[in-house]
């Protein structure tokens, strides 16, 4: 394994850095003043459009996406140092390149699966930028860690599939630009497990869905990112072309959707952490408690030290899970995705808080970003599958040989 910089990933690397010196950091603040003014809490504030067209003439737009002609080709390894970057300003950054969930995943789904028809209708405005979209997966009266309890119902009615049922965290849902869900639901209620649940292509003006409310994060809206809605299906008919793949397939889709998903999460995240640690030893060699300077008390060293070693672990455990998604594919690297989804939301949690402590009170006020990017961080630990199902899947493949013996 080298985690080098190839000459591709360094092109890239400079070109970002640069732009986040010159218009997203800078950006950051007129985003704030655009986002209090406005009357819709999901639009898009004016500046994220300006970011855009400016990652468009720097050919900073769609790194995400491997699969050519749709993206940039880079690989999961060459992509991870990039969405780190990113992650250093999560409301603003992965928006303005193209790079945002949900509509990463959505637009890979489209990509992989999606027939000509449904990637020339959805896929190429989103690789636009033109439209945004909502994935609707999980529901409020089902636990929705283990995907076999979905109830939104899917019924064929002859060249038409109808839903009934209700979906929430939705996200992209509020977006005025979203325009298209994927959900997933019950085709085959009598089927085998992982082959009842199948996802189809719905347009948001579909008679019948209602987006009912929006959903915050600790107060946050996301607004950004489209936010989290409650929708619900109420004899929702679309064709039945617009299947994905075809019935009984929406948990493999689900699963190719959520590995890439996941490990993106992951590399945001450390860009996150290492944004807090920033944060932090700019706000302790700036300020003196008990006649000395905050960063030559020993605890808070202490702080700093653990926050690099363990931001450095987690790096090289995703760098790890990259390379085998890379050169063994997501089946391969199905334990490493679980493991750094569940290690990365922790690592950073325990760095945005302690950069939150050595903030004082500014750390939970709007004056600085700590307590933001601490929401998001903390729903990482429920996003795509909370921590305790990914330590599962790890434990029972460590246990597999033994209970085999």
């Amino acid at each position: 394994m080298d985690f080098g910089f190839d000459a591709t990933t360094g092109d890239y690397r400079d070109r970002l850095l640069e732009f986040m010196d010159a218009h997203v950091y800078p950006a950051e603040p007129v985003y704030a003043a655009q986002a209090a003014e406005r009357t819709d809490p999901w639009s898009t504030p004016p500046v994220i459009e300006d970011l855009k067209d400016e990652a468009r003439k720097r050919g900073l737009w769609n790194l995400f996406m491997p699969h050519e002609p749709y993206g940039a080709g880079l690989t999961n390894l060459q992509y991870a140092p990039l969405a780190e970057i990113m992650g250093r300003s999560p409301k603003i950054a992965p928006v303005a390149l193209n790079c945002a969930a949900p509509d990463t995943g959505n637009m890979e789904i489209l990509a992989m699966f999606g027939t000509q028809e449904q990637r020339q209708r959805w896929l190429e405005p989103l690789l636009d930028g033109a439209i945004r979209s909502a994935f609707c997966m999980t529901e409020p009266a089902v636990a929705s860690s283990d995907a076999s309890n979905i109830a939104l119902r899917i019924e064929r009615d002859g060249d038409e599939y109808v839903l009934n049922g209700r979906k929430w965290w939705s996200s992209g849902a509020l977006s005025p630009e979203c325009e298209i869900f994927i959900v997933m639901g019950v085709t085959d209620p009598d089927g085998p497990a992982y082959r009842r649940q199948s996802m189809v292509l719905v347009p948001k003006d579909t008679p019948g869905v209602t987006v009912e409310r929006g959903l915050s994060v600790f107060g946050y809206d996301d607004g950004t990112h489209g936010g989290h809605a409650e929708v619900g299906f109420e004899n929702v008919r679309v064709p039945a072309d617009n299947i994905l793949l075809g019935e009984g397939e929406g948990f493999r889709i689900a699963q190719e959707r959520l590995g890439p998903g996941r490990i993106h999460h992951c590399m945001r995240a450390i860009g996150m952490a290492e944004r807090a640690l920033e944060l932090m030893c700019e706000r302790v060699t700036s300020r003196v408690a008990f006649g000395v300077p905050i960063a030559d008390h020993g605890v808070v060293q202490d702080w700093i030290a653990e926050s690099r070693i363990r931001i450095e672990q987690a790096r090289l455990l995703v760098f790890k899970t990259a390379w085998l998604m890379d050169t063994v594919g997501n089946k391969g690297a199905r334990v490493e995705i679980s493991a750094i989804k569940a290690a990365v939301p922790e690592m950073a949690s325990w760095v945005i808080d302690r950069a939150i402590q050595a903030h004082g009170g500014g750390g939970v006020s709007q004056d600085f970003p700590l307590a933001e990017l601490w929401a998001g961080m903390r729903t990482l630990h429920l996003a795509d599958g909370p921590d305790e199902v990914h330590k599962r899947s790890i434990a029972r493949r460590e246990l597999a040989p033994y209970r085999n013996r």
